[in-house]
């Protein structure tokens, strides 16, 4: 199955899919019934749709139905940008964290959950990166290792910890961090070489994280990256690629062509290293670091989100300036081939706290991915219809 050969564009109904809701609403608007989720073939066959060829309740058509082959198992996968729920001790959420993912737990609710970890769960280990008189541009972020469970109770299964704060307390907050999402039922990828799998509905999918710091898997690395991608494809049926990548800020809302700096450090060449991945079997692609959304565009028959946005800040840690308010809720329903089936983009902005809320009313985060898709990817940029469901432009 991996790498992917070349293929046309994805289409809902490139191969029967039944999960995700707008799917399903299509489905049933076009009087096919009720459905359910039925097992992949697997002998590698091409699934068709069987119907009886008789309504009047005759032998053969009794035969026909109880014969027809399942339909492929698809699963539906939620993604968000960067989180941070504190900055202890001093900026907290309020009522300590209680109910911080209230207004959108249902709004997460998928197959597999996941999220990008943007700091460390740990008590103050004494080292912070930033030690003692912090300049302008350096900031440590921490939450209590008990902020976990906050992440569970919102519904996250897996978090990503590729990224730029997950050592702000040292190597020692890093381990505390695991030792926090292990005791809360939560898995998390990040590390160098790390390729964690997770079975979803009977589907083996490896997520992989990568960034441009020590200790995670280098975006820069292509050849590294490639890698990985094959021996992750050796062991799942999917993969998803989460990456933190690009400058950031305010004014950076478009993909940069080319390598992308911020401070001097080198925050990689987002649509190579998207690209390069997929080439070598990626499934999906899940970026966030510059703080704000970005465009998303298909390549392959595969999407690529190249930023989410900030999508926690208590405590006020992230700014709520302008665009870096606002980011939104990614579900991506997948078969067990990897091919894409449908998805929909959820608007969601940080509240006066810095917590996660829907903006269901106004979705402006919708507006901005779609406006930014068409202006960075003519040809390849996704189309984001008023129900919030993602097709490809062509």
């Amino acid at each position: 199955m991996k790498p992917h050969p070349p293929r046309p564009g994805p289409g809902l109904f490139g191969r029967p899919v039944l999960t995700i809701t707008i799917v399903l609403a299509i489905l049933v608007s076009a009087g096919l019934g009720s459905v359910a989720l039925a097992n992949r073939n697997l002998f590698g066959g091409s699934p068709t749709w069987h119907t009886p060829t008789a309504t009047d309740g005759s032998a053969r058509a009794v035969a026909s139905a109880s014969a027809a082959p399942a339909e492929p198992t698809t699963i539906t996968l939620s993604a968000t940008g960067d989180i941070v729920m504190s900055s202890a001790p001093s900026r907290m959420p309020p009522r300590d964290g209680e109910g911080f993912f209230d207004a959108v737990r249902a709004d997460l609710q998928s197959d597999l959950v996941m999220g990008n970890l943007e700091q460390p769960l740990t008590p103050d280990t004494g080292t912070s990166k930033c030690g003692p008189s912090p300049s302008d541009y350096c900031f440590a972020f921490r939450s209590p290792p008990s902020y976990a469970r906050y992440l569970k109770d919102a519904g996250f299964d897996l978090m990503n910890t590729a990224n730029n704060h997950t050592r702000d307390f040292g190597t020692a907050g890093a381990r505390n961090t695991r030792a926090a999402l292990d005791d809360a039922g939560i898995r998390y990828t990040g590390d160098t070489g790390e390729i964690t799998v997770v079975e979803v509905e009977g589907v083996r999918v490896a997520v992989v994280g990568f960034s441009s710091y020590a200790g995670a898997n280098d975006l820069n690395d292509l050849d590294a990256a490639r890698a990985l991608m094959s021996q992750a494809g050796g062991r799942a049926d999917l993969i998803v690629v989460q990456v933190h990548m690009g400058a950031e800020g305010a004014d950076r809302q478009h993909v940069g062509r080319g390598t992308e700096m911020f401070h001097g450090e080198n925050r990689g060449d987002p649509m190579a290293f998207s690209r390069a991945v997929i080439d070598a079997g990626a499934d999906l692609v899940i970026g966030h670091g510059p703080h704000v959304l970005r465009g998303m565009e298909f390549y392959r028959g595969r999407l690529i989100a190249y930023s989410l946005g900030n999508f926690a800040g208590g405590g006020r840690t992230l700014s709520r300036d302008g665009a870096l308010r606002y980011a939104g809720i990614l579900h991506v329903t997948l078969t067990a081939a990897g091919e894409y089936a449908g998805g929909e983009f959820l608007s969601t902005y940080l509240d006066s706290a810095g917590l996660p809320a829907r903006d269901g009313q106004n979705e402006r985060g919708r507006a901005l991915v779609e406006r930014l898709s068409a202006a960075d990817f003519p040809d390849t940029g996704v189309l984001i219809d008023e129900d919030g469901s993602i097709t490809p432009r062509a």
